[in-house]
């Protein structure tokens, strides 16, 4: 028998789209929850399983071919049921259930209530009118089960000027500053790109506050709705330069790869097409090591870098002088022996480097999952490991619709006359009819 997993018996109901909902549920699954997702068969779920930008395999390679993965499909191919092909919705959707269900149908609805009554939580990152319209909020729950718990996790809140504003985290990141703080003093915003920093943190973040009302649960016994905006979830990890601005009036900057007494401290080039070693040179201590393993003592006998205040003072100069000794560098053998002499030293990895990490490996990190249609292929593991609870991907990313039967006849109560009427028209399914994802691919 398997180890027992500390959220085993809990069970998860989820309603959520893209990565910030997901990644709560995900991580709650991980260690024992049971997650039943909740989604439509008859309408697309938008940024989800991204059957309403479904691209050939053509297209896909060409994309691919110059940098950017519109749709990664495994070896490029949609095949005839995209939406079970998406490697980022399959990243986050291992250990998960399927259940089709349109909650915003009336049937669908009476579906969702039933499952509410047998759930322990609920998790939404909707827009709040979408909950509204479906009559779902959690005044209308907790009458169907005084025991739930109700994460929400609007981009801007339940209430205020900006509730019903849609927005995913890399907007929410650009109106509370975060885009313009990692953005170059030379550059303007958009050159950051997106890294959807608010969507990760958020995951953990939900995580934490589910668990945290299933222990206040035991000493209450009643449930509660949690309110955590993905702004305000994100907006304390801005806290040094909130701080800096309300103690000392100064507007912060674009950052950049600058710190405010280090240098160097950047992205420096090595050897090879497109290759990189990131610095961070705190003290003059580090600095005589770091010229010591470039074999560039010139750079310790020039007066622009003497010092520690020097060299922040002319990093510009110190950049474009320590460029030429690292780029002839191997980047790994660099960073080993950048370590070994005491400097803070990591080479820049793409995918495939990640992939074939040594760390990693040894760790057990990355695990492969046979997925039925998709087949078998390697994804990021647990992220913790716990000395007396091992543990592993249990199953597979869920088909859409895969657990229709188990769900609604065994859980749900629903006679076998009741789901098959629901089949028959259409509000229960295991993928998407033409109507809904046009095949053009």
């Amino acid at each position: 028998m398997p180890e027992p997993l500390p959220l085993d018996g809990i069970r998860i109901a989820e309603v959520t789209v893209v990565w910030a909902g997901p990644h709560v549920t995900q991580l709650l699954g991980e260690w024992g929850a049971d997650v039943v997702r909740v989604e439509p068969t008859n309408r697309i779920q938008p940024y989800s399983r991204g059957g309403e930008r479904v691209v050939t395999s053509e297209v896909s390679r060409r994309a691919a071919e110059q940098g950017t993965l519109l749709t990664a499909f495994p070896d490029f191919d949609p095949g005839d049921d995209p939406w079970n092909r998406s490697p980022a919705f399959n990243a986050h959707a291992r250990n998960k259930r399927s259940m089709s269900c349109d909650v915003m149908s009336p049937e669908g609805r009476a579906a969702f209530l039933r499952l509410i009554e047998h759930s322990d939580v609920v998790v939404e990152n909707n827009v709040p009118v979408t909950v509204e319209r479906a009559g779902l909020t959690y005044d209308v729950l907790r009458e169907v089960n005084p025991r739930l718990i109700m994460l929400r996790m609007p981009a801007y809140g339940l209430e205020g000027p900006y509730k019903n504003y849609r927005g995913f985290g890399t907007h929410v990141e650009g109106m509370i500053g975060h885009h313009w703080l990692r953005g170059y003093p030379d550059g303007t915003p958009e050159e950051t790109g997106e890294a959807f920093t608010a969507d990760a943190l958020a995951g953990v973040m939900g995580a934490f506050a589910i668990t945290a009302a299933l222990l206040r649960r035991e000493v209450t016994g009643v449930g509660q709705q949690i309110e955590m905006p993905l702004a305000e979830s994100f907006l304390p990890i801005l806290g040094e330069w909130i701080l800096d601005y309300t103690m000392n009036g100064r507007v912060a900057q674009p950052q950049g790869n600058l710190h405010r007494s280090h240098a160097p401290h950047g992205v420096y080039p090595t050897q090879g097409h497109d290759q990189w070693i990131a610095l961070d040179v705190a003290s003059d201590d580090e600095f005589r090591a770091l010229c010591d393993v470039l074999g560039a003592p010139h750079l310790l006998e020039d007066a622009r870098f003497a010092s520690a205040p020097a060299r922040h003072a002319n990093r510009d100069a110190l950049d474009e002088a320590l460029a030429p000794c690292t780029r002839p560098q191997d980047k790994d053998d660099l960073f080993y022996r950048l370590q070994a002499a005491g400097v803070c030293a990591a080479a820049v990895h793409d995918e495939l480097d990640l992939l074939a990490s040594p760390q990693l490996a040894e760790r057990g990190f990355f695990e492969e999952i046979d997925m039925p249609g998709v087949g078998r292929h390697t994804y990021p593991g647990i992220m913790t490991k716990w000395a007396n609870t091992p543990n592993h991907i249990r199953r597979p990313p869920p088909l859409l619709g895969e657990h229709n039967e188990e769900i609604y006849l065994d859980l749900l109560g629903y006679s076998r006359e009741e789901y098959d009427d629901l089949v028959a028209r259409g509000l229960v399914g295991f993928g998407h009819p033409e109507s809904v994802v046009p095949r053009t691919w």
